[in-house]
Formats: structure tokens, sequence, C-alpha cells
């Protein structure tokens, strides 16, 4: 089995909402992302989508968003974004979600011998500290990754690959510790997946927490193809 992952779908079926407004490196979505999609995933495949999956206000409306995503080679595994108001309790969601969509909510999945964990994250302290109100977001969504770590170590079995999503990215220049970082230290995954980050070059993002590897996989710096994080069988 191969693992991608591509995040900042940013599909808007319902009410369409052109992404070129937001640079000439989005010329081409959200066609793109399906064509490159196909070039790349086989059934059987892993494909790992670590938040903004749709602009929509309510999940009926994000549904049209999804079907077209669902249709396509792979299993997919779902993580929240700051721009997914339409995510709704775990179990609305389960419960809606197409067959070969997974979600991870303050748990864990596991795909053949693959065990995903994550959350969403907040901003981070970098150069300058964080007001009073991003601290406590930050510090909630560390109790979050926590749970789900500790739910991927009930899942997980020898030999098996742990892989951690976020959608912030981990941590902000000069990368000071955090609250995130703590757990991804004790968690010590295989790799780590993030998103957010716009006409951002993922070969001079983050790569790394403490030694462990970090993919920065928004689609507009991927060029809307799904990277290609590990093949199980290699």
């Amino acid at each position: 089995m191969r693992v991608y992952a591509i995040a900042d779908l940013h599909l808007a079926f319902c009410t369409p909402k052109p992404m070129t407004v937001f640079g000439p490196q989005w010329a081409g979505h959200p066609q793109a992302i399906f064509d490159e999609w196909r070039r790349v995933v086989r059934d059987g495949d892993l494909v790992l989508l670590p938040g903004d999956l749709s602009w929509a206000m309510r999940l009926p409306e994000a549904m049209q968003d999804l079907a077209p995503v669902a249709s396509l080679p792979g299993t997919k595994v779902l993580l929240r974004g700051n721009h997914d108001y339409w995510w709704p309790t775990a179990s609305k969601l389960r419960a809606a979600l197409p067959a070969g969509m997974l979600a991870v909510v303050n748990d864990a999945v596991r795909v053949g011998n693959v065990v995903v964990c994550g959350s969403r994250g907040w901003i981070t302290p970098g150069f300058e500290p964080l007001g009073a109100d991003d601290q406590r977001l930050l510090d909630r969504e560390a109790e979050r990754l926590s749970l789900s770590v500790q739910a991927a170590r009930a899942l997980r079995q020898p030999g098996d690959h742990l892989i951690l999503m976020l959608h912030y990215p981990p941590a902000t220049p000069p990368y000071p510790a955090n609250p995130l970082t703590r757990v991804i230290d004790d968690a010590r995954p295989d790799l780590i997946v993030y998103g957010h980050l716009h006409g951002v070059n993922p070969e001079r993002a983050m790569r790394h927490v403490n030694g462990v590897p970090a993919h920065l996989v928004a689609a507009d710096g991927l060029k809307f193809r799904p990277r290609l994080l590990l093949d199980t069988h290699a």
C-alpha cells in the first residue's frame, strides 16, 4: 500500500469560489486536483486529507464537495481544517461519509499496516508569544492530539507505521517547543503531515520536528498532485 497526502482542497461545488483570487498558483483548480490524483493514486492506496476540504458552511453542502473526492481511487482519511465550518460531530460525520472515507476526530484509524492520528492544531508561538485566547485554543488542540495519540497506541500492532496529521504547521519560526511538539515528542510518529500554508515551497517549509520528518502538503504547493509519503511494501 502506498500512502499519499494532500491538504487544502478548498472545494466549492455548491457555491463556486474561484481560488485564483488567492494567486496564479491556483490556476486550473479544482479540476487539476482530480486529474493529478488519478495520475498517481490507485485502488488500494491510502490518501490523507489534513484539512480545509470544503468552503461549505453546512454538512449537506459539504457532501457535494466530498462526493467527487470519494469517487477517486484509494481510501481517504479526513481531518478538520480551520475553514471546515461544516464539520459536525463525529457521529454525524461518520454516518454521512461515503464508503472509503474515514475521519480522525479525537481518535485514530488503522488502514492496513498504517495507523493515522492527529488534530487540527492551532497557531503556535514563534518570535512572539501567543495571546491568552490563542494559547487556550492551542492547549485544547494539544489535548485533542494527545487523545488521538493514545487511541493510536491502542490500535497499533508490531510493524505498523504511525502517521500524525495536523492542519496547522506544528511550530512557527524560530520553532520553539510548544504543546503540540511536546505531544509529538512523546508519540514519536514515523512522519508528520500538515497543510494550511499557501504559496510556500514545501521543500523550504518546516521539514522535521526533533528528528521526525514533517511534510507540508498544501495543494497549491504540490501543484495539486498528492504527495507520496511512503510505500509500505518497499
